[in-house]
């Protein structure tokens, strides 16, 4: 009877023979890359097809091959779940794992307008932020979380938390500018004295209209004016920030905030 014969050599001894003993092969990992293996297993003849259209596909071949470095380099600054140690996906904030469900620990790199999947900047789309909100909560309210352990609770109330923060800050004008002028280092003080004299003047008959205004019907058009007056603010803002001129939305956001605080005072007596 004759014996049978082997056709073919098993991968891991053609790798092993390609390269030096000294050098080890780190596990394969989907979202890691290979970046130094010998070019000799491309072209071994001992390499069946079966593993030269499946394997060699997810590796990529250099002509060099340097033992001193890891056969598989990790992106360190990606994200893996505390959990599951699955990798973020990179398309979206990793608040929350989609693979085992568990909520995350806050990343505070990640700013407002990420966690709602928008560009940096004033001029937004407001309509979408509340359904955007309501798919996070659904998500991370601590509610769904109270039978997890006490660290994943404290994620949860954490995570909650911010992301309300979030929406409250995005959805309002006077907020979301102060906010985008924060993520450009620039701290504005709404307690601040205002020295413009025009302000100033303007600010004093305003309340002075409040004060003497006869009957809800006089409040409601004062109501209006403060109204427009904020949205001229508001576009004066958008153009002083577009152009990088700081000092201009700072004095913008000085009159939304005064305009703000006029219309607030107005419907408390309405």
């Amino acid at each position: 009877m004759y014996k049978t014969r082997k056709l073919w050599t098993p991968v891991s001894t053609v790798i092993r023979r390609a390269r030096p003993t000294t050098c080890r092969l780190t596990p394969y990992s989907p979202n890691s890359q290979i970046q130094s293996l010998p070019s000799q297993l491309e072209t071994s003849s001992r390499v069946p097809p079966r593993y030269g259209s499946h394997f060699l596909a997810n590796l990529k071949i250099s002509s060099k091959t340097y033992c001193s470095q890891p056969a598989v380099k990790i992106d360190t600054t990606t994200k893996r779940c505390w959990n599951c140690d699955a990798f973020a996906d990179g398309t979206a904030p990793f608040l929350y794992c989609d693979f085992c469900r568990s909520i995350q620990p806050v990343d505070f790199s990640i700013d407002y307008f990420q966690i709602f999947g928008l560009e940096k900047g004033y001029e937004i789309e407001v309509d979408g932020l509340e359904g955007k909100y309501k798919d996070w909560q659904k998500k991370l309210h601590p509610d769904l979380v109270h039978s997890k352990s006490e660290k994943e609770r404290e994620y949860a109330a954490e995570q909650s938390a911010r992301v309300i923060d979030a929406y409250r800050t995005l959805s309002k004008p006077l907020s979301r500018a102060i906010y985008a002028l924060r993520l450009e280092g620039v701290d504005v003080d709404e307690e601040q004295t205002v020295s413009d004299p025009e302000l100033l003047t303007e600010i004093m008959e305003i309340r002075e209209a409040v004060e003497e205004a006869p009957d809800s019907h006089t409040l409601n058009q004062i109501q209006s004016e403060m109204k427009e007056k904020l949205e001229e603010s508001s576009n004066s803002f958008a153009n002083a920030y577009q152009s990088r001129n700081f000092d201009e939305a700072v004095t913008c956001i000085q009159r939304m905030t005064y305009y703000q605080r006029a219309s607030e005072e107005i419907t408390k007596k309405l």
